[in-house]
């Protein structure tokens, strides 16, 4: 024994299966030095696109509530809120942040999973990496991967154990306190207690609930970040959890293939600040209005094809910009108009603009029975519009941009996303300067560039 009130080693033998015990193996073993070069690229890629997404999402109405409550309950000088830079306990950065980083849903996703493990990820190895003091840059990137490789595959067997759809946090906050623990220096022992105390508290939410009727708690992002750190810190001082999910895995080679298939490189990016399921829909509309060089006021009736879980996404007029990122009639009027849709179409003054409105309300859906048999592994649409003089004209099956394995963004386009949604939130010289760090994350002493360098 190490002093903790943790199971007797025989009991935990017997509790910790093989799978699990890989798991945990694989959280603490994994070294910076023994990671293919293409992995190494790919989480500075996916940092990139966190920190973008989160720095954007900052100035969400979500985010400054969840930014005064953390102020207000978490208080403390353990971690930061990114870009406030204001100081409270580590648990509370890992809420604020988390909640920052998918308040646009414009961050990374996992299809097999229909969720996000970026934003799952970042804010607890955040945290855990500025309260454990003197991580460097290697170790940061190291825990990301952690978190990535963990959080897709948790996200699986979650799916396969519970038959409601359960959305991101649930499963994220696992993967987040193994990454979070190992930072912190748990013990094999203690990680184990620290990812079933994360599964045990982690939130309950039904997603589809959340996509009928659109709401701040989104994909319970922020809540399982936080639930990440505390599951890591109270197991570090002594508290037990339940056995973790990995030897629940309906195949063991989707848990034994940790350190040999890197699932962070079958990721999709988002060019949209709206809910995956419509972003093909976008991706046709545009494709439509840039062959046939229609203007929008041409335009009668757009018809979407999908498959019947996008069908879902409301179409009415949006409240706010939750509710208009959880719909699929929004994002395709506000590309059709504006070419883009980010944080300058789904927040105010451009969510209530009556021409977005009017183009809207002339957008209509139905399931494809084609495409419904191809979600989640693939999640197409069709879109047919129909001009004001009666001509037609149609997309054909289309997905969205950006999707792996062969219209993922390059380097460039993912920088220009990024300077996209923080140059107006930090300026274009912090943001240039911010985006270099990035880069070469691998070669910072400390995480101190990350945490100041997006100070607004």
């Amino acid at each position: 024994m190490d002093g903790i009130a943790e199971l007797s080693g025989r009991q935990l033998r017997t509790a910790m299966g093989q799978l699990t015990s890989h798991a945990i193996g694989f959280t603490l073993n994994t070294r910076w030095e023994d990671l293919p070069a293409e992995v190494k690229h790919q989480v500075k890629r996916c940092l990139m696109d966190s920190m973008g997404a989160l720095v954007a999402g900052s100035q969400t109405p979500v985010a400054g509530i969840i930014r005064k409550t953390a102020l207000e309950q978490f208080g403390g000088d353990q971690a930061t809120i990114m870009v406030s830079g204001e100081r409270v306990s580590a648990a509370g950065a890992a809420l604020a942040n988390g909640f920052s980083g998918n308040a646009l849903d414009i961050d990374d996703g996992y299809r097999p999973t229909k969720g996000h493990p970026g934003a799952c990820a970042l804010p607890p190895v955040l945290a855990a990496a500025e309260l454990a003091g003197g991580c460097s840059g290697r170790e940061f990137l190291t825990a990301l991967v952690v978190a990535y490789e963990l959080g897709t595959r948790a996200g699986l067997i979650r799916h396969a154990t519970y038959d409601v759809y359960h959305s991101s946090g649930s499963w994220g906050a696992i993967a987040g306190a193994a990454a979070a623990g190992r930072l912190l220096g748990l013990t094999g022992s203690q990680l184990f207690h620290a990812m079933g105390a994360a599964e045990y508290h982690a939130p309950i939410a039904p997603m589809m609930k959340g996509i009928d009727t659109p709401s701040m708690g989104k994909d319970s992002i922020g809540w399982g970040c936080m639930t990440a750190v505390l599951s890591a810190l109270m197991a570090r001082d002594g508290f037990t959890g339940i056995r973790p999910l990995f030897d629940d895995a309906p195949e063991p080679s989707l848990v034994l293939n940790l350190g040999q298939q890197w699932e962070i490189l079958n990721l999709y990016f988002k060019p949209y600040a709206a809910c995956r399921w419509g972003q093909p829909a976008v991706a046709g509309a545009l494709q439509i209005v840039r062959d046939h060089r229609l203007d929008p006021d041409q335009i009668g009736h757009i018809r979407v094809r999908t498959f019947e879980a996008a069908t879902r996404l409301p179409g009415v007029h949006p409240r706010d910009t939750e509710a208009a990122q959880y719909s699929l009639a929004f994002p395709v009027a506000a590309a059709l108009l504006d070419g883009e849709v980010g944080p300058g179409q789904v927040l105010p003054p451009r969510l209530h603009d009556p021409r977005l409105l009017a183009l809207l309300d002339r957008v209509s859906t139905e399931v494809a029975p084609e495409f419904e048999a191809e979600f989640p592994a693939k999640a197409p649409a069709e879109v047919i519009v129909e001009t004001t003089t009666g001509d037609v004209f149609r997309s054909g099956r289309i997905e969205a941009r950006w999707e792996p394995p062969d219209t993922l963004p390059s380097d460039h386009e993912l920088e220009e996303k990024f300077l996209w949604l923080t140059v107006p939130v930090i300026g274009k010289m912090k943001a240039m300067d911010l985006k270099g760090r990035l880069w070469s994350a691998d070669q910072w002493a400390t995480i101190d560039p990350i945490i100041d360098g997006c100070r607004s």
